[in-house]
């Protein structure tokens, strides 16, 4: 019997074939020639993988090389594309996974429209194979056009009886999946037959029976949160020892310029800051603005730390804010992410620069603030009023910062404007939107600002990202360590999708507030609780 490939590794192998056939065990031959050396794989590089030393012995049949995946109902639900995620393996369809996608078919929910869609793509997958096609030979994957999925598509045509515990009812749903993976199992050795599903007790429970089981990781942007982009890079102690000699500098238009050669570019990005502090040496903080092969541009930032360059009275308190700052500042950046824990000042930042560039600097026409409306505990029930009024709830953050905002921020002083301002007017030029109701809009210089975006999905933050019109420039703001959506983790985050997919785009920027300013006491709870 041959043996059953290794767990997958942290980096999410049940979804990379590639890394399962590479790192399957092989028997050594009876006279192995000398090991080779292969160059180990390193973490910044995930699609290097580290060969195995002795000579392969021959490959065995294809047939045998795939898994068949047996999908759980949650992960249609969760991901509508997840039956072309798997590759060259393929795929088996329990019924009672039919039926849960028609139960929970209807609806405007996320899950409903997943639901939908991925009964759309069976009818297209059976569509696509002709009238009298047998169900009982498979579906090709990519008949539909994914090409990257040559697996076969399997339904259950037939009953399958597998004998499970007799604590198990057979009459949950979950039970009969796990009955017909275990006949498979049976059915299908030595080949590997594992069950994909988001429930964490599901894959519990076939773990128990001596079934595989796997989380569905195809979705992950990320499979750790520290991992995650962000946005600053420390120089090395010796930059100037190293760099001094070689180093172009010159000004242009108030603004201060480094060109400087590097060995490896592969850790910078536009619009990333580097910043260097050593005692005894000229500090630096700067901004990537050019990567021309080897050679690096820097350009230094605008200090927000000082009364006088304040942004609605408000001022950098920290390296990380005097980042955000400029990344918010600046009117050539479209797009900005801005994640931290509880209190780094993520919503205070984003409007003092939303308020600075509409009512001052009348760059932007006004200001639209949305949110997921997931709450932590139970629901209370259904809001009266408007759609501004249902979503004034959940707009707490909201008030607490335009109160400190309408007395002058930190300074005492808000500007020309906001001296003569009054909470109305500043009011006024604030929409709350329900994200609800964003399919089809367009908006036009507008300021948007998208908080506790970590409790969005990626197609959730597709939807929202894809309403910006001309003169649009949208903030997002959240923190991945307090992810309250079902299925969502801190590698699934739409946040966290966003940040990656946007990493080094010439227009976007992104920053991690490392340090709280709200009060000793939130910052101490942070840390401890």
């Amino acid at each position: 019997m041959p043996p059953l490939p290794p767990a997958p590794d942290k980096r999410g192998a049940i979804l990379t074939p590639k890394s399962i056939a590479s790192t399957r065990a092989a028997k050594p031959a009876k006279a192995a020639p000398k090991a080779v050396a292969a160059k180990p794989a390193t973490k910044a590089s995930p699609k290097t993988i580290a060969q195995p030393a002795p000579k392969p012995a021959p490959r065995r049949a294809a047939a045998e090389q795939k898994r068949l995946f047996v999908l759980d109902t949650n992960v249609l639900l969760h991901d509508h594309t997840a039956l072309f995620r798997f590759q060259e393996h393929d795929i088996y369809l329990p019924l009672v996974v039919l039926e849960e996608l028609d139960a929970h078919k209807k609806g405007a929910t996320e899950v409903a429209r997943n639901g939908r869609q991925s009964s759309r793509f069976l009818d297209a997958l059976i569509g696509a194979a002709g009238a009298g096609a047998d169900l009982a030979g498979g579906l090709p994957l990519d008949a539909t056009g994914f090409a990257d999925a040559t697996g076969r598509l399997w339904l259950q045509t037939t009953l399958l009886d597998a004998p499970i515990p007799a604590a198990l009812p057979t009459g949950k749903a979950d039970n009969q999946i796990l009955g017909v993976t275990a006949a498979l199992a049976a059915q299908h050795a030595p080949r590997p037959v594992v069950l994909v599903s988001k429930d964490i007790n599901m894959r519990v429970k076939a773990r128990a029976l001596g079934l595989l089981a796997e989380d569905y990781q195809s979705d992950r942007t990320l499979d750790d949160g520290d991992l995650l982009y962000s946005g600053a890079l420390q120089l090395p102690l010796d930059f100037w020892e190293r760099h001094g000699k070689n180093l172009q500098s010159w000004q242009d238009a108030g603004n201060t310029f480094y060109r400087v050669e590097v060995d490896d570019v592969s850790a910078l990005h536009l619009n990333q800051f580097v910043w260097f502090e050593a005692r005894g040496e000229q500090s630096l903080h700067a901004r990537v603005v050019a990567i021309q092969g080897q050679s690096v541009t820097l350009r230094t930032l605008r200090e927000y730390t000082h009364p006088k360059s304040s942004v609605w009275g408000v001022m950098a308190r920290n390296r990380e804010q005097n980042f955000a700052l400029n990344l918010l500042m600046d009117p050539e950046i479209d797009f900005v992410t801005v994640a931290g824990i509880a209190g780094t000042g993520k919503t205070l930042l984003a409007l003092a620069a939303g308020l600075t560039q509409v009512l001052d600097e009348r760059r932007y026409s006004e200001i639209i603030m949305t949110r997921a409306t997931v709450g932590v505990g139970e629901d209370i029930g259904f809001l009266p009023g408007t759609e501004q009024e249902k979503m004034q709830p959940w707009m707490g953050a909201l008030d607490d910062t335009l109160e400190f905002l309408a007395r002058g921020g930190s300074s005492g002083e808000a500007g020309q404007w906001g001296r003569a301002a009054t909470q109305e007017l500043i009011r006024s030029r604030i929409k709350i939107k329900s994200m609800n109701f964003m399919r089809g809009r367009t908006f036009l210089d507008k300021w948007v600002i998208i908080d506790e975006a970590q409790n969005l999905t990626p197609k959730q933050m597709k939807t929202l990202i894809t309403r910006a019109g001309p003169g649009t420039k949208i903030v997002c703001m959240g923190n991945l360590a307090q992810i309250d959506t079902p299925y969502l983790s801190e590698g699934s985050s739409g946040l966290a999708y966003a940040v990656e997919r946007f990493k080094g785009w010439s227009h976007s920027g992104h920053i991690t507030l490392a340090r709280g300013e709200r009060s000793r006491l939130a910052d101490w709870a942070s840390e401890v609780l």
